[in-house]
């Protein structure tokens, strides 16, 4: 029996939840014309690139009960602390209202409107699709609310923190919620600009996710980017000059999407000797595969990816390492987040119970996978986390190899996506197996220019890499689907 089916373009996945972070983008022609702005089938996605169609309603009806006339729109994000912020920045208007949220006017068509929907994006304060049905349901435009499991109220918080005090060995009280893993980041690098205020410098190390690189570019007065994980030879160079005026270094272990891992040995002891923070992004580690304790000030982690498993949760976290001098500071840190909403936390502290199993099998999965698609002639190369020497010597055990693999084909890209019937859409860590064609969908701008592909060329990204995160279904039908290529 075939296992696999194809899912229309523009589902949500996962299918038929209206909190789905992901969309169902099944074949290239569908990528092409999502990322050209003519696919009229999508109409929701990651929440932090598309509207969700709960905040558009909300947003119209806010127009009219505050009597917004036309030539403006109302834009809603998750604070009025963070709309303050946005409105100093761009010269907008807040909206002053009862609302417990967020509420800007912007011109229509304006720059002020592009402005501030890409600061959303790459700052992740996103207002919570689940406050905005319960907003509707309430006032009765729309006639039922997504049926779910929620942990009790009372009890959620507390099971999330404690769930990841555990799996990261540090203080539950070192562990900040925040509205997405993007705001993660984001709170991170405003506090130790705040706290560093006389090191203007922060450095980006790997090639990093495209909103991450964003953040480090555009919310620090400098920053400096070594792409090559593996020359930290030219970031001591630059450091024995540049010093002092670096706050802090920021890398992924593993980086998204080829899996590269640095010799975090050797980094600490360049962040020790110079007095220099280091920022990890976890997501792709994830605490039950990797110890990161010994070598980052913070750790950062989309909750939105495993921890979650079913991609219906838009939530991060930060953690301020118990050994770190940054564990005086963490109120300070704090004070940059905003506090997700109830219902998000509390659907996130009943999925993350599976948290540790879920990881587990995904491992095996995985590891299953990469050496069955070695031996495929449709394989030109394997890029995963666990091939890295530097990588395996922060494995907790032998098999914590990661979830994602990154491949490259012998044969047409897009033929190889449209023959797949696994879900494809943008995200990760889920328990059904989800392929993103990662440069298409995170690079688009650089694949439509020659100085771009030189770009991708130079950071050894190919074009037609296809990430998949590997599910928890039945390894043996994941082959089978994948061994469909030979026919192509």
């Amino acid at each position: 029996m075939q296992k696999f089916f194809p899912i229309s373009c523009g589902e949500t996945l996962p299918p038929n939840n209206v909190h789905a972070v992901s969309v169902s983008i099944p074949t290239m022609k569908d990528v092409l014309d999502y990322e050209e702005g003519t696919n009229s089938c999508i109409k929701t996605g990651y929440p932090r690139f598309v509207l969700h169609p709960y905040l558009k309603k909300l947003a119209l009806f806010l127009q009219q009960k505050y009597s917004i006339e036309e030539a403006q729109e109302i834009v809603l994000v998750s604070s009025k602390r963070f709309a303050k912020l946005i409105c100093e920045r761009y010269g907008l208007k807040l909206l002053d209202c009862d609302e417990d949220f967020g509420v800007i006017l912007v011109e229509k068509k304006s720059n002020g409107l592009q402005n501030v929907l890409s600061f959303i994006q790459h700052v992740g304060c996103n207002l919570s699709s689940r406050l905005a049905e319960k907003y509707l349901f309430e006032n009765e435009l729309i006639s039922s609310l997504h049926v779910e499991e929620l942990e009790d109220e009372k009890s959620a918080k507390e099971k999330v923190l404690s769930t990841l005090g555990d799996a990261y060995n540090q203080p539950k009280e070192n562990i900040c919620l925040t509205t997405s893993g993007m705001n993660a980041i984001y709170s991170v690098v405003k506090g130790i600009q705040a706290l560093h205020v006389n090191k203007d410098t922060i450095i980006q190390l790997g090639w990093l996710y495209l909103d991450t690189m964003n953040i480090v570019e555009n919310h620090f007065l400098n920053s400096k980017v070594f792409y090559d994980v593996n020359r930290l030879d030219l970031l001591e160079e630059y450091l024995k000059s540049e010093a002092k005026r670096v706050s802090a270094i920021i890398t992924e272990v593993p980086t998204n999407p080829l899996l590269h891992c640095v010799d975090l040995d050797e980094l600490k002891k360049l962040c020790n000797k110079y007095e220099i923070v280091l920022i990890i992004d976890a997501t792709f580690a994830v605490p039950y595969n990797l110890d990161l304790k010994p070598y980052a000030d913070v750790l950062v982690e989309s909750l939105t990816k495993f921890a979650c498993g079913n991609a219906d949760v838009l939530m991060g976290s930060f953690i301020i390492n118990e050994n770190s001098y940054l564990s005086q500071h963490k109120k300070l840190f704090f004070s940059q987040a905003d506090e997700p909403y109830i219902q998000d936390i509390q659907r996130l502290a009943y999925e993350i119970q599976g948290y540790e199993k879920r990881v587990e099998k995904i491992n095996k999965n995985t590891q299953e996978l990469v050496e069955y698609l070695k031996t495929k002639e449709y394989i030109k190369t394997i890029y995963y986390a666990s091939s890295s020497q530097n990588y395996k010597k922060l494995m907790r055990h032998e098999n914590a190899v990661g979830g994602v693999i990154s491949l490259v084909f012998t044969k047409e890209f897009a033929k190889v996506y449209d023959t797949l019937n696994f879900a494809k859409g943008p995200s990760l860590g889920t328990e059904f197996t989800l392929l993103m064609p990662y440069v298409y969908l995170a690079h688009y701008d650089l694949i439509t220019c020659k100085k771009g592909i030189n770009v991708l060329h130079e950071n050894g990204i190919p074009i037609d890499l296809l990430r998949v995160s590997v599910g928890i279904e039945n390894i043996e039908e994941i082959k089978e689907e994948f061994d469909k290529l030979h026919c192509i």
